[in-house]
């Protein structure tokens, strides 16, 4: 069952709202099928939504047929799920197919998936799309339910089930992005069980890039930190840590100064921490020395 909700248009739509009707206002003596009129009343609501209209006509050129009424729909279907209308205009701007998609066969569709099937509660569902806008004008059938699905079969369920954070796993590719991943790590002799334990850990894992993120970290920790394996196992939050920013410059630290750290306590801590823990760790060596 399709879900329809229906709530009062927040304050600020009706402000928009009120644009567009003193734009019609203006076109009370003309004919009602002056065209360029009619146009120039959709610039007006786009322009009240702070969308970029150029570049919406330009991704979008069917927007210029499209009637103002049904982009009054597509604004009121997001806002009855909660989202305001700066955050409606930023989702149209970003993905401007989104100004002439039927929100009855298109949106709602996806918004009761959410609600039912991934069983996101209602007051979340705002900060799934406003995390992910992607999620919208992704195919129900062909995307979301396959995602959901190899998902669940990973082990998001339950206590593990994916939440508001979470849900922009659901865009990824089964078969192009999340099973690439998996096979990543499984190659490097990781059991899948442990695999699959560090994802539902670690759920972001699944959003990196095996080329420019899992390959080129994996190799430095190998190769120039003599890593272990199982310390990535217990510290899969290793890969989510930029290598040039955060990884090498606190290695090297740690080479120049003969100290050892963890990979929780060489990373987790701000720069100030981690100096702290550098300094105490090597007067502790200091002490160690015999006199």
């Amino acid at each position: 069952m399709i879900l329809q909700l229906q709530i009062p248009s927040p304050p600020k739509l009706q402000l928009a709202q009120t644009a567009v009707a003193v734009a019609g206002c203006l076109c009370n003596g003309s004919t009602s099928t002056d065209s360029g009129l009619n146009f120039r009343r959709k610039i007006l609501y786009l322009q009240s939504l702070n969308v970029n209209h150029k570049k919406a006509l330009d991704l979008n050129p069917t927007l210029r047929s499209t009637p103002l009424s049904a982009l009054h729909s597509i604004t009121q279907c997001l806002s009855s799920m909660g989202l305001d209308i700066a955050a409606v205009g930023r989702i149209l701007d970003m993905h401007p197919k989104l100004l002439t998609t039927d929100p009855y066969a298109d949106i709602y569709p996806i918004f009761d998936f959410l609600l039912h099937t991934v069983e996101i509660p209602f007051p979340e569902i705002r900060k799934s799309i406003t995390r992910c806008p992607r999620i919208l004008v992704s195919d129900l059938e062909a995307q979301l339910k396959p995602a959901f699905e190899f998902l669940s079969e990973l082990g998001f369920v339950g206590a593990n089930k994916l939440t508001s954070q979470t849900t922009v796993l659901l865009v990824s590719s089964v078969e192009r992005t999340l099973v690439p991943k998996i096979e990543f790590l499984t190659r490097l002799g990781i059991e899948y069980v442990e695999v699959r334990n560090m994802v539902l850990r670690s759920p972001g894992l699944l959003t990196f890039s095996v080329e420019k993120n899992y390959a080129p970290k994996l190799e430095y920790f190998l190769k120039e930190m003599n890593g272990d394996l199982g310390e990535i196992k217990r510290f899969p939050q290793y890969f989510s840590f930029s290598l040039e920013m955060k990884i090498i410059p606190r290695h090297r630290l740690l080479i120049e100064h003969g100290v050892s750290m963890s990979l929780p306590e060489m990373l987790k801590v701000s720069d100030g921490e981690f100096n702290v823990q550098l300094i105490e760790k090597r007067l502790q060596m200091a002490g160690d020395q015999p006199l």
